[in-house]
């Protein structure tokens, strides 16, 4: 398999999203070091954009510095995780509230809904056979898709240096089988609220299907320790 990345003006920004895919799938498991220089071999670049795309990754706490090692993957802390589903909790009712409100006042485009629903069936598939990674992937879509829909562009922006912690921490302790299959069914009773126009009842399922899902997680993750 050919890792390289293609010489462009954003090199520094596509050697970062690299990162952040291999960190949250696993390839670059936490507590795993990274050296520079083999890294920049392996993605076929200079260690320049490489050394940014670590500073990068240092301020949204997804390496840390490793003694004269370099650097390394920040282990998952079920502590920040719950911080961040705490936030995530809330901010998602208010997306699904808000997507709900533009439904019922007829402001929420066909072309939206379709949308929704087309991203809906393709996760729903996902959660039966595909990798967790893709599964988990399927399933951020869906959260992000109604904070697109909502009205506020800025629920999507205060959420997205939250969604590589979190998904990394989904990658890290979901399991195909009833679980996924029962959190798209949730999935399902959000968007019909929505797409029925009802924000109270919207809000308070996308509310509780992240809190739940907060604590899943952080249990599964103390757990594992």
């Amino acid at each position: 398999m050919n890792d390289a990345i293609a010489d462009t003006p954003l090199l520094t920004d596509s050697v970062y999203q690299r990162l952040i895919e291999e960190i949250v799938d696993g390839k670059l498991s936490p507590g795993q070091r990274i050296r520079q220089a083999a890294l920049a071999e392996r993605l076929g670049v200079s260690r320049a954009p490489v050394s940014h795309a670590l500073q990068l990754l240092k301020q949204h706490g997804l390496v840390r510095e490793s003694g004269k090692m370099g650097v390394e993957v920040t282990p998952v802390s079920s502590d920040r995780v719950r911080d961040f589903y705490q936030i995530r909790a809330r901010l998602d009712g208010l997306a699904a509230r808000l997507a709900a409100a533009r439904t019922k006042v007829g402001e929420l485009s066909s072309k939206d809904i379709e949308r929704l629903r087309r991203i809906f069936n393709a996760g729903a598939a996902a959660a039966v056979n595909m990798p967790m990674s893709q599964q988990v992937r399927a399933d951020v879509a869906f959260h992000q898709e109604i904070y697109e829909i909502c009205g506020n562009a800025s629920i999507a922006t205060t959420m997205a240096p939250l969604w590589s912690q979190i998904q990394r921490a989904m990658v890290l302790v979901l399991e195909a089988g009833p679980e996924r299959q029962r959190a798209w069914g949730e999935h399902r009773a959000i968007m019909g609220a929505i797409l029925d126009g009802h924000p109270e009842e919207a809000e308070e399922r996308a509310f509780l299907h992240a809190a739940n899902a907060g604590v899943f997680t952080e249990n599964r993750l103390r757990g594992a320790r």
